[in-house]
């Protein structure tokens, strides 16, 4: 007696047809699972045999082998339990097969025959509608997210009975529908807002310069000057996702098991702010067989690190590649995956060890050896990547008090999304280019001509000021940002002298000189 269930397994952010094969032949009992199992598929055979019998239903009798192909990938998870449950019940004849042919089906199973959800639904869900699937029977917590991809008919079922009585034509399950047009709209509402941020006028101007042109921001403030405040709310200036980036941020989120439970679609920038304790796998990826880390979950959005220098130099060093790339690869003996990393760094900082280098309203303590210790945890080939340095003083008490200053986060919003576009129409056709924070030396030269009394304000910085070299094609590359906010085509002396004053840690006093 054999039968063959349609599930898939995840790889990376994308899922692959898995054949569920069952063969029961009248010898004695015995359950053996092949095709790389891992832990939680080989522990399946318990789950499975309890939920079935739990259900009422009758448990094969018989040496029972189970193959999982192909056979040579690692299969991991429990979204196997109920293809494996079916699979059973149909090689003994309870369950028409006929019925299910070209179904997709995954699920985990309770001792109790209840379906619990699984990661990965909507990966699956694409793989179902690409291969023309005739339908799938899914968790009912995963329905909606399996219904985003708008492909096979999703039958949700809440235990194998249901599974069992809907495949045997006992039981009416109508398919879960979802308007991808709809759950988008309805989830792309950011619940803080620029607006709520008193004072810090300056600062909020650089975080609309770096999201106008997709440059990273290092911000440099005593403690309470609202680093963090300003910080949560960088996401809500970024020009809006399409559904494109939406689905694929969806993608990474249910791979990793981080999709909130009523959430089927991501539909704002996602915001990431890991705690400096973490390690160098949690921040890009990692394990055995390896999961999206937190850069990989800021895809589309913002990887916020607070108190940056305090976060361990190797782990610091990691993130050197993502952010070159667009996505990490990570290596294993078993296999190598690639997971994308597209996302806006804004990182926070005190200015010294103890705080208040800096704030005519407390003392600081700290050496000026200790100062340059301090900042010089951050490595220069890192810095080189942030292209905003902006100071965050403590708020004053009658900005505190007073009324809310500034636009809106959507007003604000329209700002960029208009700076972007004409970002997209200058790099139409140049490849891995969406933005000015992505140009390299040769399109800087191209897009960021300089005319005399700008070229001398540049000269005028890097000799009077103590900027460092590094700094002149970041206020380039800023120039053409703030000019593009302008809607000008050229570069002005103003949108120059503006560039410069993001340019705090390549001065004099901050390095010692």
């Amino acid at each position: 007696m054999f039968s063959r269930i349609i599930t898939a397994a995840l790889f990376g952010i994308d899922a692959y047809r898995v054949d569920v094969e069952t063969d029961v032949s009248a010898k004695l009992p015995s359950f053996n699972v092949v095709g790389l199992p891992d832990n939680a598929v080989r522990e399946s055979r318990e789950r499975v045999m309890s939920a079935i019998k739990n259900a009422g239903l009758p448990f094969p009798q018989g040496k029972i082998t189970l193959n999982l192909a192909p056979a040579d990938i690692k299969k991991e998870g429990s979204a196997f339990d109920l293809p494996i449950a079916l699979g059973l019940l149909g090689a003994i004849g309870i369950i028409p097969l006929q019925n299910i042919e070209g179904y997709y089906i995954a699920g985990e199973l309770g001792l109790d025959g209840s379906v619990a959800p699984v990661r990965g639904m909507l990966p699956i869900s694409i793989l179902a509608k690409k291969e023309k699937a005739a339908g799938m029977i899914v968790p009912m917590a995963n329905a909606r997210e399996a219904a985003i991809a708008q492909g096979a008919p999703v039958y949700p079922v809440s235990n194998l009975k249901e599974a069992v009585d809907f495949i045997c034509g006992n039981l009416d399950i109508d398919p879960f529908k979802a308007s991808v047009q709809d759950v988008f709209q309805a989830a792309s509402i950011y619940s803080a807002d620029f607006s709520d941020v008193r004072g810090q006028d300056h600062v909020k101007r650089a975080l609309e310069v770096a999201a106008a042109g997709g440059h990273n921001v290092l911000m440099i403030g005593p403690p309470g000057s609202g680093k963090t405040m300003l910080a949560r709310r960088f996401p809500s200036i970024l020009p809006p996702l399409s559904i494109e980036e939406s689905l694929e941020t969806t993608k990474i989120h249910s791979v990793a098991g981080t999709l909130p439970g009523e959430t089927a679609l991501i539909a704002t920038r996602p915001f990431r702010a890991p705690h400096h304790t973490i390690s160098d796998a949690g921040l890009i990826g990692g394990g055995v067989y390896p999961r999206p880390g937190e850069v990989s979950l800021a895809h589309h959005g913002v990887l916020f690190l607070d108190e940056l220098p305090e976060f361990k130099k190797n782990v610091l060093e990691v993130m050197r590649q993502p952010m070159e790339d667009g996505h990490v690869t990570i290596g294993r003996a078993a296999v190598t995956l690639t997971f994308p990393s597209q996302f806006t760094l804004v990182a926070a900082m005190n200015p010294c060890p103890c705080g208040y280098f800096g704030d005519p309203y407390h003392e600081c303590t700290c050496t000026p050896a200790q100062i340059q210790n301090y900042v010089g945890r951050i490595s220069g080939p890192l810095l080189d990547r942030i292209d905003i340095h902006i100071e965050v003083p403590a708020v004053k008490y009658h900005e505190l008090s007073g009324p809310s200053s500034g636009d809106h986060s959507d007003k604000i919003r329209e700002r960029v999304s208009r700076s972007r576009r004409h970002q997209s129409e200058r790099f139409r056709g140049i490849e891995k280019v969406f933005c000015n924070a992505h140009m390299g030396t040769k399109l800087i030269r191209t897009f960021c001509q300089l005319d005399e009394p700008s070229e001398a304000l540049i000269r005028m910085a890097i000799t009077k000021l103590g900027l460092s070299a590094r700094a002149y094609d970041r206020i380039l590359k800023l120039s053409r940002t703030i000019a593009d906010l302008d809607d000008s085509p050229e570069i002005a002396p103003h949108h120059v002298s503006e560039a410069i004053q993001y340019r705090s840690l390549d001065r004099k006093y901050w390095r010692g000189s």
